[in-house]
């Protein structure tokens, strides 16, 4: 079985104990965290990579560093995917269960390329435009690029809408050329 399909398995499983809890967000941003640990900290990585290390043995590391941080359930998850030896994992997981959650919470995200850093009113209108283009909630991650001269790039997954007066400009320069 490719990881891909292993880790999007165990996302599945995550989701299905994290909407038991009612906390979603919670236990994403949780597994986001031991993510992270896992790809920054080079002794955790060495520690759950090494196969001198019994599988029952870093569970139970583990379980004592979550302790009084994560819920029961969330720690027996963990556990379950290190006795599985899937742990270098955990962080494709964080990904999959991420991914998954903005489909159950009807959420995409969407990469807006603007030439000035906007104001809080200019985010709220950005955010609001696009929720409604989309049919979704968006949530706008801003780049600011002074090349673009004005306007907006909007980029969601393929989908690329270029309304930036750059664009414009060479776009009117080709007609005027006829080129």
């Amino acid at each position: 079985m490719r990881q891909a399909t292993i880790a999007k398995n165990y996302a599945e499983a995550l989701l299905v104990l994290a909407g038991r809890a009612k906390d979603l967000g919670g236990w994403g941003a949780k597994l986001q965290g031991l993510a992270d640990a896992i790809r920054q900290d080079a002794k955790l990585r060495a520690f759950l990579e090494t196969p001198k290390v019994a599988a029952a043995g870093k569970a139970q590391i583990l379980r004592k560093a979550l302790t009084k941080r994560a819920p029961v359930p969330f720690i027996r998850f963990v556990e379950s995917v290190v006795r599985n030896r899937r742990q270098m994992l955990i962080p494709d997981i964080a990904i999959e269960y991420a991914d998954l959650v903005d489909k159950v919470e009807n959420r995409l995200h969407a990469q807006v390329t603007l030439a000035r850093d906007p104001d809080d009113k200019t985010r709220k209108l950005i955010a609001d435009r696009l929720s409604r283009i989309f049919n979704k909630t968006v949530v706008p991650h801003l780049t600011i690029d002074g090349r673009i001269l004005g306007g907006v790039i909007v980029r969601v997954g393929d989908t690329v809408m270029d309304g930036s007066a750059r664009r414009k400009l060479a776009s009117l320069r080709t007609q005027m050329l006829g080129r």
